[in-house]
């Protein structure tokens, strides 16, 4: 479980976070939603142990991030808005290196990112060094990154923006799966419809305070399966890569 209490955090005279508290149980999807400048990239840098509040507590599993770092950041994935990686590294190498900071073992570790690749449409770019990766193919990456070790907290922000249609509905099921698993997922995004889609629940942030809190009943549940423009655009896809003509 992802326990955040009374988190305030200040740039100068900028108030970005006010005593915001929010909680993602074990196998919920959390949405985080709100406009520039509300404070979502704070609370999740903040949330991922990587930037320290001025108040407030952030647990993992009962584990406060900030008095117990190494163990608070061991279950935690982060997928952030701009990914920074080693770019000399090719994507299988820089996976590798995460697999042994983590000490995951290699060969299941190698095995479940070249599977994640494959999902995203990254499998013929393994070898391929990071620098050479436009920004869609970046933020493939980086999601990747985040859940190789099957983090028990998932904290992604904007994560899925610049993904094309496959790899985002590819996302989605790899989300929903850790969910089942037991992960608890924050996610933010600016797309309202993959939030109706994806969340149990949405947190609304507005001028670094919780304004709402809305439940799947206050949206209600989106029609199963593909909607009709995800379907003929996967249909379109999968037509060209096997070289047949798309009607």
């Amino acid at each position: 479980m992802l326990q955040v209490e009374n988190l305030t955090r200040r740039y100068g005279d900028l108030l970005a976070l006010d005593g915001v508290s929010l909680e993602a149980a074990p196998g919920e999807i959390v949405g985080l939603l709100g406009a520039n400048g509300a404070g979502k990239s704070t609370l999740l840098r903040t949330a991922a142990g990587l930037q320290p509040p001025d108040a407030g507590v952030v647990r993992v599993l009962e584990t406060d991030v900030w008095r117990d770092p190494v163990a608070g950041r061991r279950q935690v994935g982060y997928a952030p808005d701009e990914p920074s990686f080693y770019e000399e590294l090719s994507a299988g190498e820089y996976l590798a290196f995460l697999a042994d900071v983590r000490a995951l073992e290699p060969v299941p570790a190698e095995a479940h990112a070249r599977e994640l690749l494959a999902r995203l449409g990254l499998a013929d770019h393994v070898d391929e060094p990071v620098r050479r990766f436009s920004h869609g193919m970046r933020k493939k990456l980086s999601f990747v990154a985040a859940v190789l070790h099957r983090p028990r907290v998932l904290l992604c922000d904007e994560a899925l923006e610049g993904f094309d249609a496959p790899a985002g509905l590819a996302a989605h099921e790899t989300l929903r799966a850790l969910a089942t698993d037991g992960c608890a997922v924050l996610f933010s995004s600016h797309v309202t419809e993959a939030m109706e889609r994806l969340c149990d629940r949405v947190v609304v942030l507005h001028r670094g305070r919780v304004a709402r809190t809305l439940s799947r009943a206050d949206w209600g549940d989106p029609a199963p399966g593909l909607s009709t423009l995800e379907r003929s655009f996967l249909e379109l896809v999968r037509s060209s890569a096997s070289g047949e003509t798309p009607e």
